[in-house]
């Protein structure tokens, strides 16, 4: 592994930092600028703000414990009936991690949990996308997501291109109807299941978003890389495809988001730090993009 995303990723599990990066007001302001905040009330003025469609997360995962996992679908629940409410639903999906909704402990508890807010977003007019975690979840976050198509076909899928299994899955998942967001990936993972080399993860993800273009789906390209941003472009007037879109993170590149229609990805809640670790994790050069922003806190 890069040795500063091995550090940054120490870090997110560091509560001494994680308190020291809470409390200085200075990165306060900035957390704010990648986190919209910690409430549903929150959230929602992020969303009735941004004018963009959104796909919300609920930060929370790795749950062991039933009662948190159903104080999380609450959450969702309770975010789902706000959206409807501000009539802010149809172009506000929501995202979750089913490891978030009791997957470490039950796979069919999390099936449950998660057909939960499918219900209610099926109430509301809206959608569910459940995001990838790490290896060690895949095949089960895929069954979960098979079971749930049976009843709503709408549900979304997230596939990481970082993963040897990915184009495999791309075909499997590019059907009639498939919604699938196609990522980079966030998580370290060993080079028996994961490409290690960024520019070869590049590649697989141009690999697999023309499989996606070429297929019945929808796809939905989540990336901040200008140049994956161009390809895609390219790549869906060769395919002659205008049903998908592309999405990014809240607080980055907003200009941009604007300019493409971007569906924005909005995390808000209590549990915000590790979110914030992993995307610097994600990306190392995201560090200098972090400390400048804390240096002009604009």
């Amino acid at each position: 592994m890069n040795p500063l995303r091995a550090l940054i990723m120490a870090a997110s599990r560091n509560e001494t930092v994680r308190h020291l990066v809470a409390n200085a007001p200075i990165s306060r302001d900035v957390v704010k600028r990648f986190v919209a905040g910690e409430t549903t009330r929150d959230a929602v003025e992020v969303v009735r703000g941004l004018g963009l469609p959104v796909t919300l997360d609920y930060l929370g995962e790795d749950t062991t414990d039933k009662a948190q996992a159903e104080k999380i679908v609450q959450a969702y629940l309770e975010l789902l009936d706000a959206l409807h409410a501000a009539g802010l639903a149809q172009d506000a999906e929501v995202s979750v991690k089913l490891s978030a909704v009791g997957q470490a402990l039950d796979e069919s508890l999390a099936l449950t949990n998660a057909s939960r807010i499918c219900a209610a977003a099926e109430q509301c007019g809206t959608t569910v996308t459940l995001d990838m975690e790490d290896h060690t979840t895949t095949d089960s976050t895929l069954r979960v997501l098979h079971e749930l198509r049976r009843t709503w076909p709408w549900v979304g899928a997230v596939l990481q291109s970082y993963l040897h299994r990915t184009l495999d899955d791309c075909k499997a998942l590019a059907g009639p109807g498939s919604r699938v967001r196609l990522v980079k990936g966030a998580y370290a993972e060993p080079p028996d299941v994961a490409i290690q080399d960024p520019h070869e993860v590049d590649l697989n993800y141009v690999r697999c978003l023309n499989v996606l273009l070429a297929g019945e789906g929808y796809p939905m390209f989540a990336t901040h890389d200008p140049r994956l941003i161009e390809i895609i472009g390219e790549r869906a007037r060769w395919y002659d495809k205008t049903d998908f879109e592309y999405q990014m993170l809240y607080g980055i590149r907003p200009e941009e988001q604007r300019r493409l229609g971007t569906r924005v990805y909005v995390p808000y809640g209590e549990q915000w730090y590790g979110y914030l670790m992993r995307r610097l994790a994600e990306r190392p050069a995201n560090v200098t993009f972090f400390l400048r922003s804390l240096a002009s806190r604009s």
